[in-house]
């Protein structure tokens, strides 16, 4: 004959038990299997219809609402082969900066440099945005970057609509992972599609646009104001987006004069 176990330990592995049940995505389940078919289900028995033993703390809703690490995100991307461009690329280029940035970068896709590093905006682009990024009086830890596709199309060409397809949802998901106060769509390829449109950038540019309750402002893309010139109309027009960033961001704005 089995001995009566104690009743606090019943408790405890109980408890124990329908915490694992939550954790694994389990609502409830029915109060009673044997009942009649023919009678109508009664309601099934959640968790927090059950009494947990006192000193079992119950998941706050923050805790409860699954937080993504972009770790687990790059982690899920892996080798990636998703798409055509998997083929050709060297390295996977996930994005850098800080996890908790107020403000994140998001351009079309890696070059040459960036494939050979594995790092977002490292070539003549990448300066170019580091030069706007220091105009701003910020730093590009502060910040975070990335991009639409994160691997190279060969020969820098344009990204094509099912390699955008394949991989826009990582950066949906790194974008819901940080959580920044402001995106800033670097590019044609980056305000179209976080913004679900085929305007062209430089209707889209100068105001801001809503993505998902978060500001957005599309801007030129370093690698076009590298063609314009740094002191074309076009440098002057990301800076004016960028003093609009700023103030909404409650940064200082810092005092930039155009060059004769």
């Amino acid at each position: 004959m089995i001995p009566n176990p104690d009743p606090a330990i019943l408790r405890a592995s109980l408890n124990a038990y329908l915490e694992e049940l939550r954790d694994s995505g389990l609502d409830g389940f029915p109060c009673d299997v044997s009942q009649d078919s023919s009678q109508p289900p009664t309601r099934a028995a959640t968790c927090g219809d059950i009494q947990l033993h006192q000193g079992v703390t119950k998941p706050s809703a923050d805790s409860a609402d699954h937080h993504e690490t972009l770790e687990n995100i790059r982690r899920n991307l892996g080798d990636c082969q998703r798409c055509k461009l998997g083929r050709t690329r060297k390295n996977l280029v996930f994005g850098v900066g800080n996890p908790n940035a107020r403000l994140v970068f998001v351009g079309e896709g890696p070059g040459a440099d960036e494939d050979e590093k594995g790092e977002p905006f490292v070539g003549d682009a990448g300066r170019m945005l580091n030069r706007i990024i220091t105009a701003m009086g910020i730093t590009r830890e502060e910040v975070y970057i990335c991009n639409v596709v994160k691997c190279r199309p060969p020969g820098n060409r344009n990204p094509e609509a099912d390699e955008i397809e394949s991989c826009s949802p990582f950066l949906m998901r790194q974008l819901k992972s940080i959580k920044p106060e402001v995106i800033v769509a670097l590019g044609k390829f980056a305000a179209q599609t976080l913004l679900e449109t085929r305007e062209p950038i430089s209707k889209l540019r100068g105001r801001f646009r809503n993505f998902h309750g978060i500001p957005l402002m599309p801007t030129y893309h370093p690698s076009y104001l590298l063609r314009s010139g740094g002191n074309s109309d076009s440098f002057w027009d990301v800076w004016e987006d960028m003093t609009q960033v700023l103030q909404l961001l409650k940064l200082p704005v810092p005092d930039k004069s155009r060059k004769k």
